[in-house]
């Protein structure tokens, strides 16, 4: 037997004869569901290999088949915390494949156990077999919006048109966060918003003539975020982010063919936020295009915005936080007029 493999792990040694019987070892063995069965940590491997016994409460664990084509004898079995206790006995190494919800009920009865002072308590280890990944939770939320969509009688009967509003207002509600500056807010509110592209990407899964899902969806941005990031992901340099800017323009005009700097730029978006969008567009280009000679509070409007844009200030930005300003000036004359 090779000296490396699990099988060769050194197994707790019994008790001598003439002593006190060894306490053993428990190991509660826990694994992600977000990752695919089978895929475990040596450590863990290592332990089940070496282990007296191999127990799990749930007889559909995904793990199960993977452990039993590996070798391992695995009895579908949920002791009680004096149980296990008692099977460890002489020394004894007892692994504890823990289901989905953690085996609470198994960890508190230890731990009442361990607080009589009257037991000889086992070594007690929590073994992590696998670890979620980065972004792992969105797995989460692509499952929980499927049973959603089939089993809620509102969300169910969604569609695209139907949603669009909402993407708006959450929307909206996230610009306000990153303007209040709270943090708990802003969490909060990317969650809606990424939501709304989870909800649409499910509708669209259902579409007759040309469904894709979520995961067409992120291999898709994926893919322009490489293509547009050369310097990053190819041999182009860049080192401001004025550059930066240069090689996505240049990009998404090769990508898009267009033959207007103002085509893709969404008309309904508020008034301020498209004019400064546009003389972004024609200030990139290097087109001087002088202002339309119209009078008119709309062409006054258009003026301060283009002004704003050629200054880096973002003109929604800065007239929303003057009206907060200004509401704030309202409810301190409102008090001031109901103390008086």
């Amino acid at each position: 037997m090779n000296a490396n493999s699990p099988e060769a792990t050194p197994r707790p040694e019994q008790a001598a004869p003439g002593t006190a019987a060894a306490p053993g070892r428990i190991v509660l063995l826990t694994t992600s569901h977000r990752v695919a069965p089978g895929l475990l940590s040596w450590p863990a491997w290592q332990a089940l290999h070496a282990a007296d016994q191999v127990l799990c409460a749930d007889g559909t664990h995904p793990q199960l088949p993977y452990l039993r084509e590996a070798g391992i004898t695995v009895d579908e079995a949920s002791p009680a915390a004096q149980e296990l206790v008692d099977a460890c006995a002489g020394g004894r190494t007892v692994v504890v494949v823990a289901t989905g919800e953690g085996e609470p009920a198994l960890t508190d009865g230890l731990a009442r156990l361990a607080g009589t002072g009257r037991v000889d308590m086992p070594e007690l280890e929590l073994l992590p077999a696998s670890y979620d990944l980065p972004g792992a939770r969105l797995l989460d939320l692509v499952q929980v919006m499927d049973r959603i969509r089939a089993e809620c009688p509102w969300s169910s009967r969604q569609t695209h048109k139907g949603l669009a509003k909402y993407g708006i207002e959450e929307a909206y509600e996230l610009v306000e966060a990153i303007e209040e500056g709270d943090r708990d807010e802003l969490r909060e509110e990317l969650g809606d918003v990424l939501l709304q592209v989870v909800f649409h990407a499910r509708i669209a899964e259902e579409d007759l003539e040309a469904p894709f899902s979520i995961d067409d969806v992120a291999g898709g941005i994926v893919a322009k975020l490489i293509h547009r990031h050369p310097h990053v992901f190819g041999d182009e340099t860049a080192t401001t982010p004025e550059e930066v800017k240069e090689h996505w323009l240049r990009t998404k005009a090769v990508e898009k063919q267009r033959t207007s700097v103002t085509e893709g730029i969404p008309l309904g978006q508020p008034g301020l936020a498209l004019a400064a969008k546009l003389a972004s567009r024609a200030r990139t280009a290097n087109l001087d295009i002088p202002l339309p000679p119209v009078e008119g509070i709309g062409y006054d409007l258009l003026a301060l915005a283009v002004r704003a844009e050629s200054e880096g200030v973002d003109p929604e930005a800065a007239l929303r936080a003057a009206a907060r300003a200004y509401r704030d000036a309202i409810r301190e004359t409102e008090g001031g007029d109901r103390r008086a």
